[in-house]
């Protein structure tokens, strides 16, 4: 089922939540909406679903307009983060709920419920009580009910969040597949850029109500259509940095020189912007030397996030190993050009 929005917006009293957005998502994509908290991501979903109608706009549903239709009348299913289950129902008569209403035979019932029990790994607790379970299984629990349903649109507003590492990332993986050959549209809601990467498909990035942009996952990562794209899609926040084009080398401040790409070599000359992602900018790496302050040095696991002052701007590194320094220490980081992402004074991306 295709699903469009078009000039969607909605506002309650003088507060917008969703500005003037227009949108395609086509049957059989898994599309993603990247943005951080409050950017309008729920919001537009319950839009898809038709538990909120527009302020102004349409949405249409494969070639109807669907925007007066209640989410009852409507093939959708939805999983939010915090978890809803019948709790007088087993784990077995909750997955098994919406194809009772729809009226499959026992035998088909059985089936669908097994095999996604067994995806979710709730196979051994398919005669428990919500309340007899973890809140990653009750999640578990609400996730496989919508996916049996075999909706048309499927709606997940980050459903994994609840769940422990080892089965986010199996279910990252499997999730897409499940539904290559459903046909159905699939909408995932994430704050996080690195879960998108991992899921693929299409990606939204969301700001503060507005969609900046739409594409393949995997372009918009790499070619992000402006500097705010760019800084919905990068967890630490992406590096800028002023620089000056002066012939063939970009120059920033007095700290660093490098030379341009080949096809910047044409552009005037004058002011631009950067962005270098944090994991490209390194304590051990050959390239771009640039010198900074300490301001903050954490260790992450196996990684280190340090925090520098370099040309007037803070930068991040997201370095591999464990690193300690101290406030105001001086350090060395390196990076190597042909990772910096070129935008002009509008911050619009420079297509190289």
């Amino acid at each position: 089922m295709s699903i469009e929005l078009r000039n969607v917006t909605f506002r309650v009293g003088a507060e917008w939540y969703i500005y003037e957005t227009s949108l395609t998502l086509e049957p059989g994509d898994f599309n993603i909406l990247l943005g951080t908290t409050l950017s309008g991501k729920t919001t537009l979903m319950r839009l898809m679903a038709g538990l909120e109608r527009p302020t102004k706009g349409e949405i249409w549903a494969s070639g109807k307009n669907v925007t007066g239709l209640p989410v009852q009348q409507r093939s959708v299913a939805m999983v939010y983060q915090s978890f809803i289950n019948y709790p007088s129902f087993s784990v077995y008569e909750n997955i098994a709920s919406p194809l009772k209403v729809a009226g499959l035979g026992k035998k088909e019932i059985d089936e669908k419920v097994h095999r996604f029990a067994d995806l979710l790994k709730l196979t051994p607790m398919l005669n428990r009580l919500p309340r007899e379970l973890s809140g990653g299984q009750q999640q578990r629990t609400a996730l496989a009910r919508a996916l049996v349903k075999g909706a048309d649109l499927v709606l997940l507003d980050e459903p994994l969040a609840n769940l422990d590492y080892k089965l986010r990332e199996e279910l990252r993986d499997e999730l897409p597949k499940l539904f290559a050959d459903t046909g159905a549209t699939v909408v995932y809601a994430t704050t996080e850029p690195l879960e998108a990467l991992m899921l693929g498909g299409n990606t939204a990035t969301l700001k503060e109500g507005r969609v900046v942009q739409f594409g393949r996952t995997s372009s918009i990562y790499r070619k992000p259509a402006t500097l705010e794209s760019a800084e919905v899609f990068s967890d630490p926040p992406i590096n800028t940095a002023i620089i000056s084009k002066q012939g063939d080398q970009a120059v920033l401040g007095e700290v660093a020189s490098w030379s341009v790409p080949e096809e910047l070599a044409a552009l005037p000359d004058g002011e631009y912007k950067i962005g270098l992602r944090p994991h490209h900018l390194l304590l051990d790496e050959q390239g771009v030397e640039v010198d900074g302050t300490v301001q903050i040095s954490e260790i992450s696991g196996s990684e280190s996030i340090i925090r520098v002052r370099v040309n007037g701007n803070v930068w991040v590194s997201q370095t591999p190993g464990i690193h300690s320094f101290v406030y105001g220490e001086k350090i060395r980081i390196h990076f190597n050009s042909n990772n910096c992402i070129y935008f002009g004074a509008d911050e619009k991306l420079i297509d190289l």
